[in-house]
């Protein structure tokens, strides 16, 4: 469901994607309203759920995760409790940073990092384990070459 934002709105998630942790008193500031009204539209704005969270970006590999790979899993059954099972499971491993259910011949794509080749491999072990895992196919990465976490507002920014 869409939520109707007006500019100001619109100018407040873009400051916020950009950087988070700037203080109410900035925010404001930079969107052209006083401080206590900007607060309620935040506060609005996350009620609503379109603000889910704040959280800091982390650099993987300067902290040991060296290896980044996709492993897609194709399950037994696609049944309702079997997805749903898979998914849960997801949500324990530490390793995968993020994962889609999608449609086609992979049921689920994850992105994970490892220390090394060693711990990513007894990883799709685990994987291969799991009850209803048919199969795990995996892609080493070379390079990121593009890593944008913001949603691109330009296309719904209103234009003043």
């Amino acid at each position: 469901m869409t939520v109707r934002l007006d500019a100001v709105d619109w100018k407040i998630l873009d400051e916020l994607q950009r950087d988070g942790r700037m203080t109410n008193v900035e925010l404001s500031r930079r969107v052209g309203i006083s401080a206590p009204p900007c607060l309620r539209r935040v506060r609005a704005l996350e009620d609503d759920g379109i603000i889910q969270g704040y959280r800091a970006l982390l650099d993987e590999k300067r902290l040991g995760y060296d290896l980044m790979a996709f492993a897609m899993v194709h399950l037994i059954s696609q049944a309702e409790t079997d997805l749903a099972a898979f998914q849960e499971r997801i949500d324990q491993w530490p390793l995968v940073r993020t994962a889609w259910m999608l449609s086609g011949d992979v049921d689920f794509m994850m992105l994970c990092v490892a220390p090394d080749l060693r711990t990513f491999q007894n990883f799709v072990l685990e994987i291969t384990a799991t009850p209803n895992v048919r199969n795990v196919k995996t892609a080493l990465t070379l390079k990121q070459v593009k890593n944008a976490p913001a949603v691109p507002l330009e296309a719904g920014l209103p234009r003043l």
